[in-house]
Formats: structure tokens, sequence, C-alpha cells
């Protein structure tokens, strides 16, 4: 089913890298480039109006002259016939009539000029401009379509490209339900949640014509749920139901998981004793490393105070000790489930003895009391002869005669570094080099130039390359 949907994946990422991005910027360029055919637009039609216009007032001059022109003709004739009318009078008639007919015979002509302009412009208009907009516009849309039609084929083919291990994907589903076991997971599920309770024996027949005090089976079901408690009211409704059938308690439950059944509660103890052990090997990795932080810092001074991590040290230690106090009670409750103690009483009591020695020991092996191999490990011998050294502020660069530590990937130096210190080694900035030891949180990471040159650099000085069965492809910058 993994397979098969990151086949799915890798089809959504091809139609995202050859297709989305590719449609997205198509369509941007369509739509400037169809702005712009409706600007066009809008201009011819605007120029079109403009002409109209003007054809419009022209005419409507010519028409007014025309008129007026008429008028001051009739003007004069009537002035010419009144034989009161001084000579003066009619010969200022005549030249204003004559006037009226030239205003009339221009706006004739600029009526004619505007109106030949006119119809060249609507001719032009309706015959080469609109035409050639719906052209861009029709061949735009037919472009738009062929894209389509290309993204279609383009997904058929990165579909086509998946189908064989899509074909097998959906063997390998099919193989997968023809094998279910059905008896076998229904045995994993009783392995899983059986209880370890015995069934209760047979229950002794009570004769009530004999004087004698009543007693209830020990082997009943009544006395083995009500066990250390009141005997339930009669006629209540918590009669003598099978225990698996018991309504469950929503409760948190104590701590000792002393309300579950006995397999149950081994299962719950030991998963609590491995998460204690998880947690106090985390603790005890993020102690090594700031041990050897300190370490460094107190060979370099001007890469950090060594007394600040004093502070987290002892935190750590504290926190250790919580941790292995907790392991070692969950651990007796766990030994007197599986019945390797008779009591716990005497088994915590054997196991704070322990702690004791343990934490004495813990104390004594602080990091200004220890030495720090360059891996960040402790050993035993160590430890013990920490109580008769001085504390030693050097790397310990005597690597043991042991089988080199395999490479888990490549590094390329970013800076040039100089190990003066010993533990470490000099790299120039370009040089390619193998890593075999991670940054364990402590901002160092160990290297290999040959099979004689290896040490400790800088984190931040290299840009590593985890191999992929290594942790994954992982670079530090």
């Amino acid at each position: 089913m993994n397979d098969y949907a990151g086949q799915h994946e890798v089809v959504s990422e091809n139609m995202t890298s050859q297709i989305t991005a590719e449609l997205t910027r198509f369509v941007q360029e369509l739509k400037q480039e169809r702005k712009s055919h409706f600007h066009d637009g809008r201009k011819a039609q605007q120029n079109i109006e403009t002409f109209w216009k003007q054809l419009e007032a022209s005419k409507r001059r010519f028409e007014r002259d025309c008129k007026e022109a008429d008028r001051a003709q009739q003007y004069f004739e009537k002035m010419d016939a009144d034989i009161n009318v001084t000579k003066a009078d009619v010969e200022k008639a005549r030249q204003q009539a004559q006037t009226r007919h030239q205003m009339a015979e221009d706006s004739k002509g600029e009526y004619s000029s505007i109106l030949q302009k006119f119809n060249h412009e609507q001719r032009e208009h309706y015959h080469t401009h609109i035409p050639n907009i719906f052209q861009k516009i029709q061949e735009m849309e037919e472009r738009r379509i062929v894209r389509i039609g290309e993204c279609m084929k383009t997904y058929a083919e990165v579909d086509r490209q998946v189908i064989p291990i899509i074909g097998k994907c959906l063997d390998g589903i099919t193989k997968a339900a023809e094998s279910i076991d059905q008896k076998n997971d229904s045995q994993l599920v009783i392995e899983a949640f059986k209880s370890g309770f015995e069934p209760p024996g047979d229950i002794d027949f009570e004769d009530f014509t004999q004087p004698m005090k009543r007693t209830v089976s020990e082997s009943s079901l009544s006395n083995s749920r009500w066990d250390g408690k009141s005997e339930p009211k009669p006629g209540s409704k918590s009669k003598g139901k099978l225990w698996p059938f018991i309504k469950k308690n929503k409760g948190g439950g104590p701590e000792d998981f002393s309300n579950l059944p006995p397999e149950q509660r081994r299962k719950k103890l030991q998963q609590k004793v491995d998460e204690l052990n998880k947690d106090i090997q985390k603790e005890m990795d993020q102690r090594d490393a700031l041990t050897k932080m300190k370490d460094v810092y107190i060979k370099n001074p001007q890469m950090g105070d060594a007394a600040s991590v004093d502070h987290k040290l002892a935190e750590l230690g504290q926190n250790m000790e919580k941790l292995r106090l907790e392991a070692q009670k969950f651990e007796g409750w766990l030994a007197e489930v599986e019945g390797r103690l008779p009591v716990r009483t005497e088994q915590t009591r054997r196991q704070s003895g322990m702690y004791d020695t343990q934490n004495t020991s813990a104390v004594n092996n602080c990091a200004q009391d220890r030495e720090s191999s360059p891996d960040g490990s402790y050993t035993e011998e160590q430890s013990q002869e920490s109580e008769m050294k001085v504390p030693v502020t050097e790397f310990d660069d005597e690597f043991d005669d042991e089988e080199p530590l395999p490479t888990i990937g490549t590094c390329k130096a970013l800076y040039t570094f100089e190990g003066q210190n010993e533990g470490t080694i000099s790299v120039t900035e370009g040089e390619m080099l193998y890593v075999i030891e991670e940054d364990k949180g402590d901002g160092w990471t160990r290297i290999r130039r040959n099979e004689d040159e290896e040490g400790y650099v800088p984190t931040s000085y290299v840009e590593v390359y985890l191999d992929k069965n290594a942790k994954g492809a992982m670079t530090y910058i």
C-alpha cells in the first residue's frame, strides 16, 4: 500500500513540474495577451465613435448655416421689394445674404469631407481593425486548446510510466490479502491480551441442614473478584459475572498496574522498564556530550565558558538518579510478577543498596573527575582510576587498536581549520574527507583523511553528506 501510494505521489510530482508549472505560466501570458486585445478593441471603438461625433457636429452646422442663408435671402428680397427702404439698407441685406450663402457652402464642403473620412474609417473599422482583433483572440484560444491537449497527453505519459509499477503493487496487495491467516492473527491477539488468570474451581456444596459455619469457596468467582473488598450487598447489580465482561475502570489505575491481569501487568511493567532505560541512556548520552564539550572549552576558552556546563551536568545527574530509582522500583514489581523474588521488600532493599553503590560511582565520575576518549565513551578502568588522578584537560589521542570505524559519509571543508589540540585534525578549505562519526550534539564531527589520519573538526567548518543507509542524507552547515 505504501508503494502504491508512493507511485501516486510520483504522478503528482511529475504533474506539478511538467504540467501545473507550465500551465500557470501559460495562463499568465494568455491573460496579458487577452487584456491587450480587448484594449485594442476598445480603442478602435472609441476611434469610430469620435469620427461619428465629428460627422454629426458638421452635419448640424451645415444644416444651421443653410437655414441662416435662406432667411438672409428672404430678408434681402423683402428689403429689395420695399420702396421705402433706402439703397444702403438694401445693399447691407444683400451682402449679409451673400455671407450666409458662403458660410453654408463652407459648411457643406466640411460636412462632405468629414463624411468621406467617416465612411473610410467605418469601412476600416468593420472590415480590418475589428476582424484582426477577433482573429488574434481566436488564435489565442486555439493555442490554449492545443496546450490543453498537450497537457492531457503529458498526463497520459506520466501515468503510463508508473502503470507497470502500480500493477506490481496491486499484485503485491493481492498476494498479501491472500496470505492472511486469520487463525494466526487470532493467536497473536490472544498472546497480546491474555490475562494469565486460572479458571475457578468447583464450588463446594453447602449443607444448610447441618449446624456449620457458612463459608465461601476459595475457588469461587465471587471470592476472586471481591478479594480484599467488602462483600457486595445482596440484590445489587454487581453479581457473579465472568471477569472478561466486567465493566472496565475508566480511572488511571495504580502505579504498579496491580489492577490488571497478571500477563497484562507483566507486559505493562516491562514496557515501563524499557521506557525508563531509554530515558536513562538518553540522559547519559547528553552527559557524555556535555562532558566532551566542557573538555573542549577547557582547552579552548575562546570557544566557551567551561563553568557554564556545570549546572546542566548537575541537572542531568539529578535526572539520572530519579530515573534509576524509578526503574529499580518497576524492576522490583516486574520481578515479583515473574516470580523471580519471594517478596517485594527484599528486592527493593537489595536494589536500593545497588543504587547507593552506583550513585557513589556516578558522583565520583563527574565531568571534572573523568577522562573522556575522543568518541565520548567511558571505560570502567577510567572510572576507577579517576579517584586517584588529577583532572585531565586534553583529548586522549591514543586510539584503541581496534578495527577502524566504518565511514558513514563524506564531507567538504568549508573553511580552513588548524587542529592544534590533541584529538583534532587540520583541514584546508575545499578538501574532501570521510565522516566516521557524526556530531552528537557537542559541536564536533569525527573525520578521516586516510588510514593513519583521523580526528575531530568543528561541525560548522564542514558540510556533511551522510550515506543513505546512515540515517538518511543530512547536511550540516
